[in-house]
């Protein structure tokens, strides 16, 4: 099992009263690049007619179609899971609110750039909604992102300009530079399932119980994706996956969609989300992704990047 180390609590934001549960560092595995890329390309290979995964000096991904808020995925790159599912079922825990900048602080990256998926602080939306953080904290260049469910039921994808989150929210951190990264393409799905889970599973069948953790975007450039966005919390307990899912608001949403995610290919027992990804787009669509519609169409273009530890922050009970 991968070691880890016990580390101080990150600052809970103004105004909340509560004692956060431990963080734990976990030294993930390391592997190289082209060690990743044998294992993705493993994970890929008879699910797309076509694909391929290359170790690229990586493009600009502040210019479009990627607009990040930093140009590349390197300088001491870490994962974060913070909170998780259990906070927000069968009912929400309401002092579960942090803030991104303490965490980051508490991990040793203060001016880190920031990216992946989780909640919204409601006290800043109003109601519970999906986040997609992108953001570079040392240069203070907030591009992140927000959805929620109009009373209409349509859905709704604006700015989001505070470093507060609720709940849950998995990350991948770095200094944002340039450097060598892994791309990966991939076109026409033959297979049932997703692309990060894909590659994920790959992971893993490579590196068995020796974590791994991968973070970066992909582009959906062409075909549609089947997104959620969670609406305001229940008035009545979600006690089972079932009414998770009644809950829960999905949408097929177009290309191209930007899509931030973090996975990792084995939990080593603190209880973490092993893959989460959320999208947005300049059309005003964004969500939680879960996979492609539009196999026959599909187009994927994604960068990404190994991370050498992951901060585990008030893992659930």
């Amino acid at each position: 099992m991968a070691s880890h180390a016990q580390l101080p609590v990150p600052q809970s934001p103004e105004g909340v009263e509560v004692t956060y549960h431990a963080t734990h560092r976990l030294d993930l595995h390391r592997p190289t690049l082209q060690e990743v890329v044998g294992a993705l390309t493993n994970g890929l290979s008879g699910k797309f007619a076509e694909f391929s995964v290359a170790v690229v000096d990586c493009p600009d991904l502040s210019e479009k179609p990627f607009g990040l808020a930093a140009p590349g995925l390197n300088g001491s790159p870490i994962l974060c899971d913070i909170g998780g599912v259990p906070y927000l079922t069968p009912s929400p825990t309401m002092n579960r609110i942090y803030d991104l900048r303490h965490v980051m602080q508490a991990a040793g990256m203060p001016d880190a750039f920031v990216l992946g998926a989780g909640a919204a602080s409601f006290r800043k939306t109003g109601l519970n909604a999906e986040l997609m953080p992108n953001v570079h904290l040392g240069e203070d260049r907030n591009k992140t992102t927000f959805a929620k469910v109009q009373p209409d039921g349509s859905g709704f994808l604006g700015p989001y300009s505070s470093s507060e989150f609720a709940l849950l929210l998995n990350v991948f951190a770095s200094k944002g530079e340039a450097g060598p990264v892994i791309k990966v393409t991939a076109r026409k799905r033959t297979a049932e399932g997703n692309f990060v889970t894909f590659m994920r599973e790959g992971l893993r069948a490579q590196f068995g119980d020796k974590p791994v953790g991968l973070g970066g975007a992909f582009l959906l450039a062409k075909g549609k994706a089947n997104l959620h966005i969670m609406p305001d919390f229940s008035p009545t307990p979600l006690c089972c996956e079932e009414d998770t899912h009644n809950w829960l608001r999905f949408y097929e949403y177009s290309a191209p969609l930007t899509c931030l995610s973090v996975f990792v290919s084995h939990d080593p027992g603190l209880k973490l989300r092993t893959e989460h990804t959320h999208c947005f787009s300049e059309h005003g669509e964004g969500g939680h992704y879960h996979h492609d519609v539009t196999p026959e169409e599909v187009e994927y273009v994604g960068y990404f990047n190994v991370a050498d530890h992951l901060y585990r922050v008030d893992m659930p009970a």
